[in-house]
C-alpha cells in the first residue's frame, strides 16, 4: 500500500465514491464524517469540520484532503462559512492540497445558457450567495499562500447511488408507480445533469494534477444537455416504463415551503429550470483530456441500479 494519504471530507454521494476509488488504487484513506460507519479499510474520523481543532486532527497527515461536504439546505445559512474556515484550517495545518466540489448556484439567472470558468459570478438566492462566498474565502487562502486549493463544479448529480437530488429516490420511486416524475420547473428546457462517477473521476484527477491547475475553477466533465422529459424517457426505456414527467405548479412549492423547510429552500432554486442550463466543459477536456460517460450508458447504469434498490415489483 501506498503510505501517502488521503483524506476525503463527506460520506454521501460523491465522497463514498471517492474513498472507494482511492483505496482501490492502494492508497491509506481516512474518511472524515459526522456518524460512525465507512468502508472497510478506510480510517474514519467523526466529528464537525467547522471545529478548526478537530478540522486539524482530522486532516493531520494529508497529502490531498477532498471536500465534498453539504450540509442540509435548511442548515446552510449557520453551516457552510463555518465549515469553509475550519476546512481551510485543517488544510493549512497540514499543507494537503485542498479539491473542492462545488455547484453552480453562484452564477444565479441569466448567465446558465452556457456556463464555463469565465461566467461572471452573480448569484440571484441565499445560497447561491453563500457558495460565491465560500469560493472566495477559499481562492483567497489560495492566493495568500495559506492553502492548496483548486474547485470543481458540477450540475445536477444523476448515477447508482444517487438518492438526494432531482434523479434520485423520489424520481425513481414515482417512476415505478407508474407516476409521472417530478420537475421544479420547465421540463422542455435543456439541462446539463453530472454522472456520479465522472464527478469523482475529475475530483482525482485534480487531486493529482501539476501545480499550475491550482488557484481556480474548473467545470468538471459533463454530457450534452437533455431536456427533463427526454432523460425520464430515456430512463423508461432502460427500464421498460411508460415514463412521464409532470412540472411541479410554483404555486404547490410555495404552499410547501410554509410548513418545510427543506421545500422553502427548494423553491428558492427553481430557476434553475426555467432556462436552458448548460455545462461548457472545454477547457477541463483540453487541458485534462477525459470525456464524460456518454448519456445513454450513464442512464442505463443508473436504471439498473435503480431497477434493483425500487423495482422488484416491476416484472
Amino acid at each position: 500500500m501506498n503510505n501517502e494519504l488521503h483524506v476525503v471530507l463527506g460520506a454521501g454521494q460523491v465522497g463514498t465514491l471517492l474513498a472507494a476509488r482511492l483505496l482501490a488504487q492502494g492508497l491509506r484513506v481516512r474518511q472524515v464524517r459526522r456518524g460512525a460507519g465507512g468502508l472497510p479499510g478506510v480510517e474514519v474520523r467523526s466529528g464537525s469540520l467547522a471545529d478548526p481543532a478537530f478540522a486539524r486532527e482530522a486532516m493531520a497527515g494529508a497529502a490531498v484532503a477532498y471536500h465534498c461536504v453539504n450540509p442540509p439546505y435548511e442548515r446552510w445559512s449557520d453551516e457552510l462559512l463555518p465549515l469553509t474556515d475550519g476546512i481551510l484550517a485543517g488544510a493549512g495545518a497540514a499543507g494537503a492540497r485542498l479539491v473542492i466540489l462545488d455547484n453552480l448556484y453562484m452564477y444565479g439567472k441569466g448567465d446558465q445558457h452556457a456556463m464555463s470558468e469565465e461566467t461572471p459570478v452573480n448569484p440571484s438566492s441565499r445560497k447561491g450567495a453563500l457558495r460565491a462566498e465560500a469560493a472566495g474565502r477559499f481562492l483567497a487562502a489560495h492566493a495568500r499562500g495559506e492553502a492548496q486549493v483548486v474547485i470543481g463544479r458540477a450540475s445536477d448529480f444523476y448515477g447508482p447511488g444517487v438518492t438526494n437530488a432531482h434523479v434520485g429516490e423520489r424520481y425513481f420511486q414515482k417512476l415505478f408507480a407508474g407516476k409521472a416524475a417530478e420537475c421544479m420547473g420547465n421540463p422542455d428546457e435543456p439541462h446539463s445533469y453530472s454522472y456520479t462517477p465522472d464527478v469523482a473521476e475529475a475530483l482525482l484527477a485534480l487531486g493529482r494534477a501539476e501545480p499550475d491547475a491550482l488557484g481556480r475553477v474548473w467545470m468538471l466533465p459533463c454530457a450534452d444537455p437533455v431536456t427533463p422529459r427526454e432523460l425520464t424517457r430515456r430512463f423508461g426505456t432502460a427500464l421498460g416504463l411508460d415514463a412521464r414527467v409532470a412540472r411541479v405548479p410554483g404555486v404547490v412549492l410555495t404552499v410547501l415551503g410554509w410548513f418545510s423547510p427543506v421545500m422553502r429552500e427548494v423553491a428558492e432554486m427553481t430557476y434553475q429550470w426555467e432556462s436552458p442550463y448548460r455545462v461548457v466543459d472545454a477547457a477541463w477536456r483540453a487541458r485534462f483530456g477525459t470525456l464524460p460517460t456518454s448519456l445513454d450508458d450513464g442512464v442505463a447504469a443508473t436504471a439498473a441500479w435503480a431497477r434493483g434498490r425500487w423495482g422488484t415489483a416491476v416484472p
